[in-house]
């Protein structure tokens, strides 16, 4: 058996790695107070998921209109907002989430219902309806 290292030298250079001796201990943390008046404050319907919207996913320092952008809503048993989260911000006409970070917050929140908002970008619309409006032209002629 031969126990001369292959690169003399190397235990010096690279410290082999360890892990933690204990767990860690994890708690969420709101990140900013979002005021809501009293009528958006129950989201039953969804305009009021719209207006919630509006008022705090539009106005997050993250948002960007150009972008395709996906929030969770957290309700309460009574319907009533608990909080959001914007889980993901994607490009112009195209997203990437995975289920486990839209119920991440959810479970750990103990959130009784979430509503999933996305929002389409005005740009990939507008390039969606010339794409097929073409199309369509050069079919029909």
């Amino acid at each position: 058996m031969n126990t001369t290292a292959i690169f003399p030298g190397f235990e010096t250079l690279v410290k082999p790695f360890r892990f933690a001796a204990s767990p860690y201990e994890y708690k969420v943390t709101a990140l900013r107070e979002c005021p809501t008046p009293e009528n958006l404050q129950q989201c039953e319907t969804p305009d009021k998921a719209a207006d919630y919207w509006r008022m705090h996913i539009a106005t997050h320092p993250h948002f960007n209109p150009d972008c395709e952008c996906l929030a969770v809503l957290l309700l309460n048993t009574r319907k009533r907002v608990k909080g959001h989260q914007l889980v993901s911000i994607g490009t112009m006409d195209t997203i990437l989430v995975h289920p486990r970070e839209v119920f991440r917050l959810a479970i750990v929140t103990a959130a009784n219902s979430l509503i999933v908002m996305h929002n389409l970008c005005v740009a990939a619309h507008k390039l969606c309806y010339v794409k097929r409006r073409v199309m369509c032209g050069k079919q029909f002629k």
